[in-house]
Protein backbone atom coordinates (compact mmCIF):
# COMPACT_ATOMS: atom_id res chain seq x y z
CA UNK A 1 0.00 0.00 0.00
CA UNK A 2 1.63 3.23 -1.02
CA UNK A 3 0.77 6.64 0.38
CA UNK A 4 0.45 9.53 -2.04
CA UNK A 5 1.50 12.98 -0.85
CA UNK A 6 -1.10 15.73 -1.28
CA UNK A 7 0.44 16.91 -4.61
CA UNK A 8 0.71 13.34 -6.01
CA UNK A 9 -3.07 12.90 -5.95
CA UNK A 10 -3.56 13.50 -9.67
CA UNK A 11 -5.89 12.55 -12.54
CA UNK A 12 -6.30 8.82 -13.23
CA UNK A 13 -4.88 7.81 -9.81
CA UNK A 14 -7.13 5.54 -7.77
CA UNK A 15 -7.15 6.30 -4.05
CA UNK A 16 -9.08 5.07 -1.03
CA UNK A 17 -11.48 7.76 0.21
CA UNK A 18 -14.16 6.96 2.80
CA UNK A 19 -13.16 3.27 2.51
CA UNK A 20 -13.99 3.19 -1.20
CA UNK A 21 -11.72 3.16 -4.25
CA UNK A 22 -12.15 6.51 -6.03
CA UNK A 23 -10.64 7.66 -9.30
CA UNK A 24 -9.22 11.19 -9.35
CA UNK A 25 -11.08 12.98 -12.15
CA UNK A 26 -9.64 16.48 -11.60
CA UNK A 27 -6.91 17.90 -9.37
CA UNK A 28 -5.71 21.45 -8.85
CA UNK A 29 -2.94 22.46 -6.46
CA UNK A 30 -3.72 26.00 -5.30
CA UNK A 31 -1.16 28.20 -3.58
CA UNK A 32 -2.41 31.29 -1.80
CA UNK A 33 -0.10 33.84 -0.16
CA UNK A 34 -1.28 33.43 3.42
CA UNK A 35 -1.96 29.70 3.41
CA UNK A 36 -0.02 26.58 2.64
CA UNK A 37 -0.78 24.96 -0.72
CA UNK A 38 -3.67 22.55 -0.98
CA UNK A 39 -4.89 20.14 -3.63
CA UNK A 40 -8.56 20.47 -4.57
CA UNK A 41 -9.71 17.24 -6.22
CA UNK A 42 -12.82 15.81 -7.78
CA UNK A 43 -13.19 12.09 -7.13
CA UNK A 44 -15.47 9.50 -8.67
CA UNK A 45 -16.36 6.54 -6.46
CA UNK A 46 -15.76 3.34 -8.43
CA UNK A 47 -18.31 1.56 -6.23
CA UNK A 48 -21.29 3.94 -6.12
CA UNK A 49 -20.40 6.13 -9.13
CA UNK A 50 -20.93 9.29 -7.04
CA UNK A 51 -18.76 12.35 -7.66
CA UNK A 52 -17.10 13.74 -4.52
CA UNK A 53 -15.15 16.99 -4.00
CA UNK A 54 -12.28 16.83 -1.53
CA UNK A 55 -9.33 18.96 -0.44
CA UNK A 56 -5.95 17.61 0.62
CA UNK A 57 -3.60 19.85 2.61
CA UNK A 58 0.21 19.72 2.65
CA UNK A 59 0.32 17.52 5.75
CA UNK A 60 -2.22 15.05 4.37
CA UNK A 61 -1.74 12.01 2.18
CA UNK A 62 -4.01 9.44 0.57
CA UNK A 63 -3.68 5.70 0.31
CA UNK A 64 -3.35 4.49 -3.24
CA UNK A 65 -5.87 1.70 -3.88
CA UNK A 66 -4.49 -1.80 -4.28
CA UNK A 67 -5.60 -2.39 -7.87
CA UNK A 68 -4.63 -5.14 -10.27
CA UNK A 69 -5.20 -5.21 -14.01
CA UNK A 70 -6.60 -8.46 -15.36
CA UNK A 71 -7.39 -9.33 -18.94
CA UNK A 72 -10.92 -10.64 -19.44
CA UNK A 73 -12.92 -11.53 -22.54
CA UNK A 74 -16.27 -9.94 -23.38
CA UNK A 75 -18.78 -12.60 -24.43
CA UNK A 76 -22.16 -10.92 -25.00
CA UNK A 77 -24.74 -8.58 -23.56
CA UNK A 78 -28.37 -9.42 -22.91
CA UNK A 79 -31.06 -7.29 -21.24
CA UNK A 80 -28.59 -4.94 -19.57
CA UNK A 81 -26.31 -7.77 -18.39
CA UNK A 82 -22.75 -7.86 -19.68
CA UNK A 83 -21.14 -11.32 -19.61
CA UNK A 84 -17.39 -11.94 -19.49
CA UNK A 85 -15.02 -14.86 -18.92
CA UNK A 86 -11.34 -15.48 -18.27
CA UNK A 87 -9.52 -15.42 -21.64
CA UNK A 88 -8.32 -19.03 -21.29
CA UNK A 89 -11.32 -20.39 -19.41
CA UNK A 90 -14.64 -19.75 -21.18
CA UNK A 91 -16.47 -21.90 -18.59
CA UNK A 92 -15.66 -19.41 -15.82
CA UNK A 93 -18.32 -16.83 -16.80
CA UNK A 94 -19.37 -13.83 -14.77
CA UNK A 95 -21.54 -10.79 -15.35
CA UNK A 96 -20.61 -7.21 -14.61
CA UNK A 97 -22.87 -4.28 -13.94
CA UNK A 98 -23.44 -1.87 -16.85
CA UNK A 99 -22.37 1.00 -14.52
CA UNK A 100 -18.76 -0.28 -14.52
CA UNK A 101 -18.59 0.09 -18.26
CA UNK A 102 -19.39 3.81 -18.33
CA UNK A 103 -19.08 4.68 -22.01
CA UNK A 104 -17.03 1.60 -22.94
CA UNK A 105 -20.10 -0.50 -23.68
CA UNK A 106 -20.51 1.40 -26.95
CA UNK A 107 -17.32 -0.21 -28.26
CA UNK A 108 -17.49 -3.65 -26.66
CA UNK A 109 -16.98 -6.33 -29.29
CA UNK A 110 -17.99 -9.96 -28.74
CA UNK A 111 -15.01 -12.25 -28.05
CA UNK A 112 -12.58 -9.35 -27.66
CA UNK A 113 -10.38 -8.82 -24.63
CA UNK A 114 -10.66 -5.85 -22.27
CA UNK A 115 -8.86 -4.88 -19.07
CA UNK A 116 -10.64 -5.21 -15.75
CA UNK A 117 -9.37 -3.12 -12.83
CA UNK A 118 -9.74 -5.31 -9.77
CA UNK A 119 -9.61 -3.76 -6.31
CA UNK A 120 -8.38 -5.90 -3.44
CA UNK A 121 -9.83 -4.60 -0.17
CA UNK A 122 -8.36 -5.03 3.32
CA UNK A 123 -10.17 -8.40 3.66
CA UNK A 124 -8.33 -9.63 0.54
CA UNK A 125 -11.65 -9.73 -1.35
CA UNK A 126 -11.47 -8.92 -5.05
CA UNK A 127 -13.99 -6.62 -6.68
CA UNK A 128 -13.99 -5.49 -10.32
CA UNK A 129 -14.34 -1.70 -10.22
CA UNK A 130 -13.75 -0.58 -13.81
CA UNK A 131 -13.42 -1.89 -17.33
CA UNK A 132 -11.06 -0.27 -19.82
CA UNK A 133 -10.83 -0.99 -23.53
CA UNK A 134 -7.73 -0.85 -25.71
CA UNK A 135 -7.39 2.77 -26.89
CA UNK A 136 -7.62 1.70 -30.53
CA UNK A 137 -9.96 -1.05 -31.72
CA UNK A 138 -10.79 -2.29 -35.21
CA UNK A 139 -14.35 -2.83 -36.39
CA UNK A 140 -16.06 -3.87 -39.64
CA UNK A 141 -18.42 -1.21 -41.07
CA UNK A 142 -21.94 -2.69 -41.17
CA UNK A 143 -23.68 0.27 -42.80
CA UNK A 144 -22.38 3.36 -44.58
CA UNK A 145 -24.57 5.59 -46.74
CA UNK A 146 -23.11 6.23 -50.21
CA UNK A 147 -21.08 9.41 -50.54
CA UNK A 148 -23.08 12.20 -52.18
CA UNK A 149 -21.05 14.36 -54.53
CA UNK A 150 -20.81 17.98 -53.53
CA UNK A 151 -22.30 17.33 -50.07
CA UNK A 152 -19.82 19.16 -47.89
CA UNK A 153 -22.41 20.49 -45.46
CA UNK A 154 -21.17 18.01 -42.83
CA UNK A 155 -17.50 18.77 -43.47
CA UNK A 156 -17.05 15.65 -45.59
CA UNK A 157 -18.27 13.29 -42.87
CA UNK A 158 -21.14 10.80 -42.75
CA UNK A 159 -22.73 8.63 -40.06
CA UNK A 160 -21.66 4.96 -40.23
CA UNK A 161 -22.75 1.91 -38.20
CA UNK A 162 -20.18 -0.58 -36.91
CA UNK A 163 -20.57 -4.36 -36.60
CA UNK A 164 -21.56 -4.01 -32.92
CA UNK A 165 -24.26 -1.42 -33.66
CA UNK A 166 -22.28 1.67 -32.54
CA UNK A 167 -22.63 4.73 -34.78
CA UNK A 168 -20.13 7.51 -35.41
CA UNK A 169 -18.98 10.02 -38.00
CA UNK A 170 -16.42 8.94 -40.58
CA UNK A 171 -15.03 10.39 -43.83
CA UNK A 172 -17.12 10.10 -47.03
CA UNK A 173 -14.80 7.45 -48.57
CA UNK A 174 -15.58 4.83 -45.87
CA UNK A 175 -17.92 2.16 -47.23
CA UNK A 176 -19.80 -0.89 -46.02
CA UNK A 177 -17.47 -3.84 -45.33
CA UNK A 178 -14.39 -1.65 -44.66
CA UNK A 179 -12.35 -2.28 -41.53
CA UNK A 180 -11.87 0.93 -39.53
CA UNK A 181 -9.85 1.82 -36.45
CA UNK A 182 -11.67 3.72 -33.68
CA UNK A 183 -10.29 5.63 -30.68
CA UNK A 184 -12.40 4.20 -27.83
CA UNK A 185 -11.61 7.10 -25.49
CA UNK A 186 -12.92 9.83 -27.80
CA UNK A 187 -15.31 7.66 -29.84
CA UNK A 188 -13.78 9.03 -33.04
CA UNK A 189 -12.77 7.46 -36.33
CA UNK A 190 -8.97 7.12 -36.66
CA UNK A 191 -8.26 5.44 -40.00
CA UNK A 192 -9.30 2.81 -42.51
CA UNK A 193 -7.34 -0.40 -41.92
Amino acid sequence: MSQLQYNEIREKKIIIYDDEPCEVVESHVARTQQRKPQNQVKLKSLISGKTISATFHVSESAEEADVEKQEIKFLYHNRGEYWFCEPNNPKNRFKLDAGLLENSNKFLKENSNVIALVWINENEEEKTIKITLPIKMTFRVKEAPPAVRGDTSKGGMKLITLENGATLNAPMFVKEGDMVSINTETGEYVERV
